[in-house]
This record gives structure tokens, C-alpha cells and sequence, in this order.
């Protein structure tokens, strides 16, 4: 099996398979927190729209995917802040237009029917070298902001009335979250597909909240989740010849209900 890391697209695939489980360890951690899962799979499924227009015009994907998502994930941010009611309709129809924009433009792209596959459902053995560049340069500028905002972000995801009292502009770091949340949509994208990176973006943060005292040890405890299901994930799929980004999300749905389980067990 190890052999295997011989060969450059596999160290390249080991690689962005650790920025991507950095990336959903962390703002995954505030997706469960502040129950923004709807919005992180309409941000993920819409940002298909920024890859059709890429596609059509002529540019690179990875750059269509990311204005896509941030424009999207920035109208849906300020949509669900002004009329919490109809959140699921704002993100439905955003999540809907998007996908669709993208396919009627993908379908009018001559060449490009076969590679929907991979944005849907991940490429992580085909990731280029000049791709990791774009994919670490984003992980590094998530922790940044993370690190540099992480009490802000402890205050409006846990009490947001208490931090407007003591005067956090809790609208702006709210869409600040939400274009963080979108930049690690893109970068998972990457190894799981806009239709199953959802999953990785919460299944890791749901099983250490179970486990976690505080937001800061959750947040360590969902990466080392995330890493081993996404290093899981991909030693299974070249051992059995499955595909990567499936694969992962399987692993992570097993882990899930056996955390399920386990609980379920001690309750008893």
C-alpha cells in the first residue's frame, strides 16, 4: 500500500487531502455550532453555478467556484440575517438557481459533460500541484481570520444578544463566518464533490461535540476526526479501487452511527 506514495498525484492527493480535513475541522466546528448546515450544502451545491460560468467563458474553475460561492454565500448570509422565517426558502432557491445555472452552462460547453463527475463528486487523485498552491493559500488566510477573530466568533456563535451589548458588530462577523464557511466549501470541493461535502463539514464537528468541554477543544478534536476519515477514506479507496470523495463520506457515515451507538450504550 505505502508504495503507493511514491507516485506524485498520490502525495499530491495526500496533501490536499490534509488541507481539506484542516479546513472542515475547523469551520465545520462553527457550521454544527451555529447550525448552519442548510446554508453550507446551498453554498456548496450553488457554487456549481461559478463552475459552469468558468467553464463557459473560458477561465479557471477553482476561481469560478470561489466568487460563485462567496457571492452566494454572502446573499444567503444576509437574506437568513434580516428574515430568519424564510431562511430554507432563501437558501432552497439560491441552492436551486445555482446548480441549474451551472448545468445549462456546462451543457452548452462543448467538452466539458464528462468532468461534471468530478466537481460533483470530488477528483482528489487529480489534484495538480498549482491547485494545492490555491488550496493551501486559502486554509492559511481560514486560520488566520480564525485566529485573529476567534473570540468574536466564540461570542456571536454562543450568545450573539450579549455580544451586541458589549458592542460586536455581530451582523459583520456573521458574514465574515459565512465567507469563511465558503472559502472551505471550495477547497473541500476539491476531494468530496459539491453534492457530499456537506457531509464532511459536519460529520466531524457533530462527533466532537459530543466529546469536547469547549469550542477550542472541539474544534482540535473535529480536525483529528477529519484527517483520519479523509487519510481513511483514500487509503481504502486506492486499495479497493473505489472512488475517493464516496469513499470518505462512507467512512464518516460508519464512524457516525457507531458514535451513535456508543452513546446510545452508555445512556443505557
Amino acid at each position: 500500500m505505502f508504495e503507493l506514495f511514491s507516485m506524485d498525484f498520490m502525495q499530491n492527493a495526500l496533501v490536499a487531502a490534509v488541507l481539506v480535513a484542516v479546513a472542515c475541522g475547523v469551520m465545520g466546528t462553527f457550521v454544527v455550532v451555529n447550525r448552519l448546515t442548510a446554508l453550507s450544502g446551498g453554498v456548496a451545491h450553488a457554487s456549481f453555478g461559478g463552475v459552469g460560468l468558468a467553464c463557459f467563458f473560458g477561465f479557471s474553475p477553482m476561481l469560478g467556484s470561489l466568487g460563485f460561492a462567496l457571492a452566494c454565500a454572502m446573499l444567503m448570509g444576509f437574506l437568513t440575517w434580516q428574515d430568519r422565517k424564510k431562511s430554507d426558502t432563501f437558501i432552497g432557491v439560491i441552492w436551486a438557481g445555482g446548480m441549474a445555472l451551472g448545468v445549462i452552462l456546462t451543457d452548452l460547453t462543448p467538452g466539458y459533460g464528462g468532468d461534471m463527475m468530478s466537481f460533483l463528486f470530488g477528483s482528489l487523485l487529480t489534484v495538480p500541484t498549482d491547485l494545492l498552491y490555491w488550496m493551501g493559500a486559502l486554509l492559511v488566510f481560514i486560520l488566520g481570520a480564525v485566529t485573529i477573530c476567534f473570540r468574536k466568533f466564540l461570542a456571536i456563535s454562543y450568545d450573539p444578544e450579549f455580544a451586541r451589548v458589549r458592542g460586536i458588530p455581530v451582523l459583520n462577523y456573521y458574514m465574515l463566518l459565512i465567507g469563511l464557511i465558503a472559502l472551505t466549501v471550495v477547497i473541500a470541493v476539491q476531494a468530496v464533490g459539491m453534492i457530499l461535502v456537506i457531509a464532511l463539514l459536519t460529520i466531524p464537528g457533530y462527533i466532537a461535540e459530543c466529546y469536547s468541554k469547549n469550542l477550542t477543544q472541539m474544534m482540535l478534536t473535529s480536525v483529528v476526526v477529519s484527517l483520519a476519515l479523509v487519510v481513511a477514506g483514500l487509503l481504502l479507496a486506492c486499495q479497493l479501487n473505489f472512488v475517493v470523495g464516496p469513499t470518505i463520506i462512507v467512512c464518516g457515515v460508519i464512524l457516525y452511527l457507531l458514535n451513535f451507538a456508543f452513546k446510545m450504550l452508555l445512556k443505557k
